[in-house]
């Protein structure tokens, strides 16, 4: 049987809230997926050893185009 997911309180700043809810939308998520997605990505990093040239950058959104 899978485990149940934990369920806590977040407590935070509206604006923050606000941004959360915006970035969550450009990605197709929900803020809960959004935050969960954002803290799975910390811990994976944090796992990674320092210096380790192989592991593969983070992804960065592609720069807007030039309206020049």
């Amino acid at each position: 049987m899978a485990e149940e997911r934990k369920a806590f309180l977040l407590r935070t700043d509206p604006l923050l809230w606000r941004e959360l809810e915006k970035w969550a939308a450009d990605e197709l998520r929900s803020v809960n997926g959004q935050i969960e997605f954002i803290l799975r990505d910390a811990v994976r990093r944090r796992r990674r050893p320092e210096g380790d040239s192989a592991a593969p950058a983070p992804e960065s959104p592609p720069a807007p185009p030039d309206v020049g």
